[in-house]
């Protein structure tokens, strides 16, 4: 039976000015979406690090992991870091790849392997880290292909020595990837512990990754969705527009059987990025977990 969860990630109604996106000013706290899920009756939990937590202090933690167990919400997983490769946007309005300083690196594989001890911590079996795909024009992209896979390998070994999952999320940078950007990269980094959290959203082509949201109808991102979904242990969700009652960005009737198809019994988790409802957002995740229930239920 597939789990129905919820990413507990939620901003407030306005960030605050001059003040980094990730300041906990800015996301709703923890706790109180912890009990707002609880109270969905849904079955696990999971967390953007640094997104909503007052602190990585031992003591914090372990009363959110007390919090979480006494509302029967295991923590699926830890997201954490940015990708293992920079972004630059070029004046034609292409996207490419290009290598970061070997300090920058450093940096993002140490924020890592931080989100690998936290999760050991808190006893939540996987993190999640973005891996996209690195468009033909990037410079030296070859170097930056092994670049990534290198760093994947890196964390993943350490995190098997803490008996934790790598969970690849098919996220930009440098852009969105295709279904075979995911596999390519599956097969190449080749750890044990090295999975993968299937995002219904962001895709090339796809609505969810788009400015506009209205994706690139010569694509079909649901193809990369069959590509990959044999290889998922993990489903993100993704809700834009549901104040209908339904999602109207995501055809989520062909998202359910592509699961089935491939005897999908892992967790799936709600990840709401609201795009124009006319509800409040914590509404709009009670619808979401209302019309996917019945969607599993079918």
């Amino acid at each position: 039976m597939i789990k129905l969860g919820c990413n507990a990630m939620l901003p407030v109604a306005a960030e605050l000015p001059q003040t980094p996106k990730d300041h906990p000013a800015n996301w709703i706290d923890i706790e109180e979406l912890v009990h707002f899920i609880h109270g969905l009756r849904l079955d696990i939990i999971d967390f953007q690090l640094f997104r909503g937590f007052r602190s990585t202090d031992p003591n914090y933690l372990r009363r959110l992991k007390i919090l979480c167990q006494r509302c029967g919400l295991p923590i699926g997983f830890l997201g954490v870091g940015s990708g293992f490769v920079g972004v630059e946007s070029r004046a034609d309005g292409t996207t490419v790849g290009t290598a970061l300083d070997a300090d920058e690196l450093r940096q993002r594989i140490a924020l890592v392997k931080k989100g690998i001890d936290l999760a050991a911590f808190t006893g939540a079996p996987m993190i999640r880290h973005f891996g996209g795909a690195i468009p033909p024009e990037s410079e030296n992209r070859d170097a930056l292909w092994h670049t990534v896979v290198r760093s994947f390998q890196e964390v993943s070994d350490y995190a098997a020595g803490k008996g934790v999952l790598i969970g690849l999320h098919n996220h930009a940078p440098a852009t969105a990837p295709t279904g075979d950007d995911i596999l390519r990269l599956l097969r190449a980094v080749e750890r044990e512990n090295f999975t993968y959290i299937l995002d219904t959203g962001q895709w090339h082509g796809s609505p969810g990754a788009s400015a506009t949201g209205t994706g690139d109808p010569a694509v079909d991102c649901y193809e990369f969705m069959e590509q990959t979904a044999p290889h998922a242990t993990y489903v993100r969700a993704k809700i834009y527009k549901i104040d209908s009652g339904r999602e109207e960005w995501i055809d989520y009737e062909r998202v359910m059987e592509i699961l089935r198809k491939v005897n999908f019994n892992g967790n799936m988790s709600i990840v709401f990025e609201g795009k124009g409802n006319h509800c409040s957002d914590y509404e709009a995740i009670g619808l979401a977990a209302k019309f996917l229930r019945r969607l599993l239920a079918e």
